[in-house]
């Protein structure tokens, strides 16, 4: 086998992949029976002469490679461990204890993925929401109403082994290789459930629509939780809660379970006809080439008064979602299918809130900034879920917007026009108007008058960190691991699921876990 680097091809002559490594490897075409893609990029620095850069495999035999291997518990506890929450970090810690023969217990306070799905098309085509069962809450967590991005900045050894099992769950093979691989809603809700059903086979259990009211702590330890009347026992019980689980939040604070403010951040979305950016990023010749597909941004602006702001949760070819979770409350989030087929291009502008903006140094300080903003977010909406918007440029002029222009909403169930620029405080504002401006030297068009903000983007990252130790476990109550997004820990769909797998090899390996003493 031989594996070529650099492999540069123009997007014209994308088709020619195999006849060119090939040529490379100095073997005829005809001969290669083993072909693999390990990386595919793009380079579009040069508008006139973008490249696919690949890495590939190539030989004259078939390339085959053994399945992901998974390490097997030596000693089984008195009760099977518990993990609260199904999001990535959930899901992917039970996956490992269940193929380690622990037989997971999975408390879920929202409905399966396909319920779910009837529940999220409810509220977006309505505005009635079940407080329990929506984009945050459910089977898959809130990244299964996203782009499905499976992009993280941090290095790990388990990041192609989550690639991986996706792959084997259903997902396109290319996020093995793409250098920005993303699943899409459409195919994230089906991938989930097969995750589920290989865990039940496994001799796990889920109980979904099952909301833990408790943790039960004796003596400084976790030995279970409370479910309604229900009561589980267990000396492992894993915190994959979410960033929306205040009601566990204020429940773990009054148990004495430590926690500490962190940074946060918060913002506005902003839509852009697609054609828009993918003109700017890949110039007129290549803007809409089928072997480059829709064009992303990743832009961060540092303000005159030294803070960030920054876009997240980039959805090409996407739409704007109701992401409330509360009543009274208007969240937005981003969504992409797969095909990112959508006329819209959206992302996250946000701006990053400090412990010390909080005035409190009470962890839950803010949740409550949160909340207060969502709720303000409803009122200047005028209630039943209503979005407020304005355009960008009357946002820039601090003028009301009377009409649509160019680029219409996405959100549903509707949108009303307000006064954005009187949303923020000043110093917010500030930072967000610099920043469209600066954004567009990067992304041309970025401050276009007619683009739309929406409020409010608030949940983009957990308000607080439940502090744990190097074992992984609460630094004031053992057996009890906090895990994933919800507790401080990750940043997306990746780095949650590795810090799930992280936190089952971390119980799998603790003997003295499944002492039977």
């Amino acid at each position: 086998m031989q594996r070529i680097t650099d492999l540069k091809l123009s997007p014209d002559d994308n088709i020619k992949l195999l006849a060119e490594a090939a040529k490379a490897a100095d073997i005829p075409a005809t001969e290669i029976k083993g072909f693999e893609i390990i990386k595919k990029s793009v380079d579009a620095r040069n508008k006139n002469g973008i490249k696919l850069i690949y890495t590939v495999d190539i030989s004259k035999d078939v390339i085959s490679k053994p399945p992901v291997a998974f390490e097997k518990a030596q000693k089984k506890p008195a009760h099977p461990p518990i993990i609260i929450g199904s999001g990535p970090s959930g899901l992917f810690c039970a996956l490992f204890l269940a193929e380690a023969g622990l037989c997971p217990v999975i408390i879920e306070r929202g409905g399966r993925a396909d319920i779910r799905e009837q529940k999220v098309k409810q509220f977006s085509e309505s505005g009635i929401l079940d407080i329990n069962c929506n984009i945050q809450f459910g089977e898959g967590g809130a990244g299964t109403f996203s782009d499905g991005k499976l992009t993280t900045q941090i290095k790990s050894p388990w990041r192609q082994t989550v690639l991986r099992l996706f792959a084997e769950a259903g997902a396109p093979e290319e996020i093995l290789y793409l250098n920005k691989p993303h699943i899409g809603t459409d195919n994230l809700v089906k991938i989930v459930q097969e995750f589920r059903k290989r865990i039940i086979s496994l001799g796990g259990v889920f109980l979904f629509d099952t909301l833990c009211d408790d943790i039960i702590i004796s003596g400084g330890k976790a030995v279970g939780v409370r479910c309604g009347e229900k009561e589980l026992t267990s000396d492992c019980v894993v915190l994959a809660i979410g960033h929306s689980a205040r009601d566990t939040y204020e429940m773990l604070y009054k148990k004495g379970v430590f926690m500490e403010q962190k940074e946060f951040s918060c913002g506005l979305r902003i839509e852009h006809p697609q054609k828009l950016i993918d003109l700017s990023q890949y110039g007129k010749k290549y803007s809409g080439h089928p072997a480059l597909g829709k064009a992303d941004y990743k832009l961060v602006s540092h303000t005159p008064d030294g803070r960030a702001v920054y876009t997240f949760c980039m959805c090409p070819g996407g739409k704007v979602v109701p992401a409330s979770s509360e009543e009274g409350c208007v969240v937005t989030n981003g969504m992409s299918l797969y095909a990112r087929d959508g006329q819209n291009a959206n992302s996250t502008l946000l701006y990053n809130i400090k412990p010390d903006d909080l005035g409190s140094d009470n962890p839950l300080s803010g949740m409550l900034f949160q909340r207060n903003i969502e709720s303000k977010a409803y009122n200047f909406g005028g209630g039943g879920y209503a979005a407020p918007v304005q355009l960008v440029g009357d946002f820039l002029k601090r003028a009301d917007t009377k009409g649509f222009g160019e680029v219409l909403p996405s959100y549903t169930p509707s949108t009303a026009f307000a006064r954005l620029d009187k949303f923020f405080d000043e110093k917010q504002y500030r930072a967000f108007a610099y920043a469209l401006k600066d954004m567009s030297r990067y992304i041309e068009g970025f401050d276009m008058p007619s683009a739309v903000l929406t409020a409010v983007e608030s949940r983009s990252s957990a308000p607080l960190r439940i502090t744990r130790g190097e074992d992984l476990q609460s630094i004031n109550t053992s057996g009890l691991f906090p895990i994933g997004e919800g507790c401080g820990y990750a940043g997306g769909i990746m780095s949650s699921a590795i810090d799930g797998i992280r936190t089952a090899k971390a119980i799998i390996e603790n003997n003295n876990l499944y002492s039977n003493k």
